[in-house]
């Protein structure tokens, strides 16, 4: 019999069907000359520090560093994985041969590796590897099976990846929470969460210590339409009077009119960080959630394979094009000026140079059904729409450019005509997509005519960094920081991204989760316990989201047999080495998440007046049984594990004084305040209350 072992009990059932092993088995499909069985992802995990010695359970610096001689595996515990792990073990000890069915990536790889590791496997293994579910998918794939050893370097990349990541997690959480943590606070230090998280509060550190300059800019109306002068913003309204007064002396005069023809390129096909970004920028989904609705689309046979960071197809795809789009029934009035002509084989879709393990993602020939949630129907017309815009025409615009003068001073004005949509057409009900592109018609001028004009002053004032938001931080963990908007230099600069397109939304949910982070709408701002674990940290290498790239990059070369995993788990030894005599060697200071609060009769100065000792014996607002503590933010409940009480001394941007303080505990809110600056919708004003849940918002007067 030939051993099947899929990742998945969905994706087991799949193949089963197709390779004819119809009968339902405990723990496996069997028939027609196979098993098939499966795993629930990760079965194996690395082994735990005190699974190396009994010394590793306390948390001590003299254990520290924690380094392996060799790193082993171990069964998760949990009954459920134990039982199923007995069925392969069984199942490969009989079998003749091993086929690998897990997903056809790194983590997917590992996976599979690990338990055939753990099960004392001898049997010849080889490899299915495929790129969507679908019947001829897998039937294709059978057809060409590869031997194991062809995907040896990837299972060494991921286990390296892991093996980096325990030696960085374990010593570095450890060396911080017992240097810096006070007995009470796990502070999680990751090889990709915590140079995250840096960018996180460098972008916020940014917005803080911006200050809002105003400025005014010369403007005026000729022929209806709107010219700047092309001069520096002036920095005073007496020198923008002075020039409104001079404009009002002479006329307009057109120095030179010209248009000019071009095209706007064709959007790229989706990776999983495109799809991610475009997801979050459009209907605000979580990068999370977005990955499991195109992991559901991958299982239910619509989409192809999600976990990927390119944008190019194999070239070999191009004789398939027609079917896919021929079955897309939905979006006919897209697909049928396409099929009425040859499908172009660009390389701006098709390049094999750019395409390793997966291609992009796109539709498979199984349409939609009509049995998908609603979340998962826009993320498969996103899909769908990008893959049919890709083979349309470029879009023709034209544009204008118009320059003039008044007296000495000189100016200009833009304009921009879609003169044909060619792949804008999928997109021309999408406001968000179209009304970035609203820019003022243009009449033809002529050089050297003159006339009235209407000047005027514009009054602006200068605008801090953009917070955050899922889309651009994914873009900036893409790009280990950089801001890039090129796709070309984007797609150059992918080996150098932190944390791999199938990771990053769970390392943005952990920062969450670990109340690193916060979430206010779709902006993502770092709390203070963030801020202060970041300041703690002095070792570049720890947070520089370039210095992770780098490693990253290394990773990548494994994959590809240009580098020892030896070599890099050797660099990680070394650098935890003497990262750990650095800090041990630091001195202390105690970081306290938001949530603990200061136990009584400890002093510590807060950024506020210090609050009477009296109200610790009154009762918390909330759960109307504990008492209040005072902490090094905020006042709070003291049984903080199981009331989440809290008011912060500095709330959006604010310094509370003692006396806000207590009205607000006292009555549930304040006065009418001034002074907020960090809203994340820009209210400056209004009382300061709890809602129902006793978060604090801001409320303004009439509202």
């Amino acid at each position: 019999m030939k051993l099947c072992i899929a990742e998945k009990p969905s994706v087991a059932k799949e193949i089963a069907k197709v390779l004819g092993a119809h009968n339902s088995m405990q723990g496996y499909f069997e028939g027609n000359g196979y098993w098939v069985t499966w795993t629930f992802g990760h079965l194996c995990t690395l082994k735990e520090p005190h699974d190396y010695g009994p010394q590793y359970k306390s948390w001590n610096l003299i254990f520290l560093p924690i380094i392996p001689n060799n790193f082993g595996i171990k069964l998760i515990a949990n009954k459920g994985v134990e039982k199923q792990f007995k069925i392969i073990e069984s199942l490969v000890s009989q079998c003749e041969e091993v086929i690998n069915c897990g997903d056809a990536g790194q983590e997917g790889e590992l996976i599979q590796r690990w338990v055939l590791q753990k099960a004392k496997c001898t049997k010849p293994v080889k490899r299915l590897w495929i790129s969507a579910l679908t019947e001829d998918a897998i039937r294709e794939g059978f057809a060409d099976l590869k031997p194991a050893e062809n995907y040896q370097n990837l299972y060494l990349a991921g286990n390296a990846r892991a093996i980096g990541d325990w030696l960085l997690g374990i010593n570095a959480t450890r060396l911080f929470t017992k240097k810096f943590g006070g007995n009470k606070t796990v502070l999680s230090i990751g090889r990709v969460q915590t140079p995250t998280l840096a960018m996180l509060v460098q972008r916020q550190k940014e917005i803080q210590s911006f200050r809002t300059e105003d400025y005014w800019e010369l403007k005026t109306s000729y022929r209806e339409v709107v010219f700047n002068a092309a001069i520096d913003r002036l920095k005073t309204l007496d020198r923008a009077e002075q020039g409104l007064f001079y404009l009002q002396q002479h006329p307009f005069e057109i120095v030179s009119f010209e248009i000019k023809e071009g095209k706007e390129k064709n959007p790229r096909l989706f990776d999983l960080t495109g799809l991610q970004v475009e997801a979050n920028r459009k209907y605000g989904f979580s990068a999370e959630n977005t990955l499991k609705y195109i992991q559901s689309l991958y299982e239910k046979k619509h989409t192809t394979y999600p976990r990927v960071d390119t944008t190019y197809l194999s070239e070999n795809l191009h004789p398939k094009i027609h079917g896919i789009l021929k079955s897309m029934y939905s979006y006919v009035e897209y697909t049928k000026d396409l099929l009425s002509r040859p499908i172009p084989k660009s390389k701006a879709v098709f390049d094999d140079s750019k395409v390793t393990d997966h291609h992009a993602i796109i539709p498979t020939e199984i349409p939609a059904s009509d049995h998908l949630s609603k979340e998962e129907k826009i993320i498969y017309d996103l899909v769908a729409k990008r893959f049919i815009a890709v083979f349309y025409p470029e879009c023709k615009i034209s544009n204008t450019l118009v320059e003039g003068k008044v007296g000495s001073i000189p100016f200009k004005a833009n304009g921009k005509q879609i003169l044909e949509p060619g792949w804008r057409k999928l997109y021309a009900k999408d406001k968000k997509e179209n009304n970035k592109e609203e820019e003022q018609n243009i009449p033809e001028f002529s050089a050297g005519e003159s006339g009235e004009h209407s000047p005027f002053i514009h009054h602006g004032r200068t605008s801090p960094p953009k917070p955050y938001t899922e889309a651009s931080l994914l873009r900036g963990m893409e790009t280990a920081g950089k801001q890039v908007e090129d796709d070309a230099m984007r797609e150059l600069m992918k080996n150098n991204g932190i944390g791999r397109p199938s990771t990053r939304a769970n390392i943005i949910e952990t920062l969450l989760k670990r109340k690193y982070i916060t979430k206010k709408k779709k902006n993502l701002y770092a709390t203070p316990t963030g801020v202060e674990l970041i300041d703690t940290i002095e070792d570049e290498l720890l947070k520089s989201p370039e210095l992770t790239g780098e490693w990253e990059l290394k990773l990548r070369k494994i994959e590809r047999g240009e580098y020892e995993a030896s070599l890099f788990k050797e660099e990680l030894v070394n650098m935890v080495s003497s990262l750990t005599q650095r800090v041990i060697n630091e001195k202390s200071k105690i970081i306290s998440l938001d949530s603990p609060l200061q136990e009584k009769g400890k002093k510590e100065s807060t950024p506020s007046k210090n609050i009477p000792l009296e109200w610790e014996e009154e009762k918390c607002p909330q759960c109307k049984k504990n008492s209040l503590r005072k902490g090094k933010t905020a006042v709070g409940c003291s049984d903080f594990r199981n009331c989440n009480f809290k008011v912060p001394f500095i709330i959006f941007g604010k310094k509370l004084t003692e006396k806000q303080i207590k009205t607000l505990i006292n009555k549930g809110k304040t006065s009418k305040l001034k002074g907020f600056t960090q809203h994340p919708d820009s209210m400056t004003e209004g009382t300061l209350l709890f809602d129902e849940n006793y978060t604090l918002i801001i409320k303004k007067e009439g509202i």
